[in-house]
């Protein structure tokens, strides 16, 4: 994929899932662009050690392999910085 369409998967893949995690009113633009990118790559290797689909474009399957990666990120980030979501 070209830098462009990087950019918009990462924002559209961090903000869904900053919405999940209800984290969308503390990341910002700039946030929700590098959690999407982050969460594609993390969710692509998570889903290739079970043998799954990895991101290969701008389809449905690459969103939703993104979506959990970027999900299992921002628990993970939750989890080290100790917030919750009652205290957003």
């Amino acid at each position: 994929m070209s830098i462009i369409l990087w950019i918009i998967f990462g924002a559209l893949v961090g903000w869904i899932a900053s919405l999940i995690m209800k984290t969308d009113e503390e990341q910002g633009m700039i946030g929700n662009i590098v959690v999407g990118i982050v969460g594609a790559f993390l969710g692509g290797f998570i889903s290739g050690l079970f043998g799954g689909p990895s991101v290969t474009g701008f389809n449905l399957v690459s969103i939703l392999v993104a979506i959990v990666g970027a999900v299992v990120l921002l628990f993970i980030v939750k989890l080290f910085t100790g917030r919750s979501s009652s205290s957003i």
